[in-house]
């Protein structure tokens, strides 16, 4: 506890970033389609788009850690009447940046998925059947036109 404010800030916010995602993962993981726990599709959607809000509020969170850990490294970096030990912009910022901003994108992707199923029901393609395909080799070639019935499943209708 004898820790300066801005680090204890940073350690708060880190771990409130790591809590939510937690939450996000599960509940992101409820909402997903090819789970069978949560309801109905439309349930589901409201599920992933909660995930998709906390996963952005965890980004938020880790975002603002990192920034406000770089912005005192670098006032105090170019400080010139600071004397104590300076440090400078590790590649432990630059992960949490990117880390955050990638959790910013997948919860908005989360949120995306509740605008799909707001939408009309989905239309299903109704299937008719294979159709016969009478290739130029199976063609009787007369003038007295064929009065047998056509064939459903020829040969060719696999192909």
């Amino acid at each position: 506890l004898s820790l300066a404010g801005y680090i204890q800030a940073c350690r708060g916010l880190m771990i409130s970033a790591v809590c939510l995602g937690f939450f996000g993962a599960i509940f992101g993981l409820v909402g997903m389609k090819c789970t069978k726990v949560g309801g109905s599709d439309q349930t589901k959607a409201k599920i992933a788009c909660l995930a998709g809000l906390i996963f952005i509020l965890s980004g938020l969170c880790s975002m603002t850690s990192c920034s406000l850990y770089a912005n005192r490294i670098t006032s105090e970096f170019f400080d010139p009447s600071f004397v104590a030990q300076k440090y400078e912009l590790g590649a432990a910022l630059f992960i949490g940046w990117a880390g955050a901003s990638l959790c910013i994108i997948g919860g908005i992707i989360f949120c995306f998925s509740i605008a799909e199923n707001s939408n009309s029901a989905r239309r299903g393609y109704a299937y008719n059947g294979a159709t016969s395909v009478m290739s130029s080799r199976t063609k009787v070639h007369n003038s007295v036109p064929d009065k047998t019935p056509p064939k459903h499943f020829d040969k060719n209708a696999y192909v």
